[in-house]
């Protein structure tokens, strides 16, 4: 079913999203956005949907007026982050359902079009321009360093990514999609839940209480102790700071040099300069 551009429901850094059909939406790439980029999420997303991550399905791709969009099912639902700021959940019931989204994601065999994290930050880095050498060259020696694992990883574990459907939590926005320790996505949540997310909202301790929450039940769920998890998923830290700088952050100079710096002092202590 062709369909048109109807009103905007959705907003985010690099897309807009729009109903088009019943039951579908577009996710429209802002005017001038890579084309490869909305070709790889269109990927990413056909495939952890087909090995039954809880993602929404691609129905077709678009252009309109020059502007690139995924045509995707409808996710109906206020997001995660929507209940979480309005206080219909409390921190510990937004972390208990991140927790459970998450570790049922990486129970699921990754598929092989998704691609290892040392293959993902290298691309990244590759498309990057006047992104700081020595810290590219320190993260890709720390990335080879660690046990590679072949987990399903989302890549950006936050509130605003569940939307809350009538048939449970579903995750959108999979173009961070890698085979990866599930450190990867604890890591994912704990620096933009605990760092980025407290310098955008009115109450920077609610993300902090969603994230320790998180952690906390991830943990239990994991049948790990609370310190092991913290251990496995610190060096990651770094590597998911360094996505959040190749990201949408190079309009916040502040928060861009605070992450530089806590990437720098961490690669520093693993003797990476």
């Amino acid at each position: 079913m062709r369909g048109s551009l109807g009103d905007k429901i959705g907003e985010g850094a690099y897309a807009d999203v729009h109903a088009w059909a019943p039951g579908q939406v577009v996710k429209l790439y802002k005017a001038g956005f890579p084309r490869l980029h909305t070709w790889w999420e269109a990927r990413m997303i056909r495939a952890v949907f087909a090995a039954g991550a809880p993602a929404p399905e691609v129905l077709e791709e678009v252009t309109l007026e020059g502007r690139f969009g995924i045509v995707l099912t409808r996710l109906d639902g206020p997001t995660l982050l929507q209940l979480s700021r309005s206080g219909a959940t409390t921190p510990e019931q937004t972390g208990t359902i991140l927790a459970a989204l998450v570790i049922s994601v990486h129970k699921i065999a990754p598929p092989p079009d998704v691609p290892f994290l040392r293959d993902r930050m290298g691309s990244v880095l590759r498309h990057s321009h006047g992104f700081p050498e020595h810290i590219a060259t320190g993260i890709l020696a720390l990335i080879e360093r660690l046990a590679p694992g072949d987990g399903l990883c989302h890549g950006d574990v936050h509130p605003g990514n569940v939307i809350m459907t009538a048939d449970g939590p579903r995750l959108i926005d999979w173009d961070g999609a890698t085979r990866a320790p599930a450190a990867l996505d604890l890591a994912s949540c704990h620096v933009t839940n605990s760092e980025v997310a407290p310098e955008t909202v009115d109450d920077p301790e609610r993300p902090r209480a969603n994230n320790a929450a998180m952690q906390s039940e991830y943990a239990r769920l994991a049948g790990m102790s609370p310190e092991a998890l913290a251990a496995a998923m610190e060096p990651y830290q770094s590597i998911i700071r360094v996505f959040i700088l190749l990201g949408a952050v190079g309009s916040r100079p502040g928060l861009r040099q605070r992450l530089i710096q806590r990437i720098e002092a961490a690669l520093r202590s693993q003797d990476q300069f």
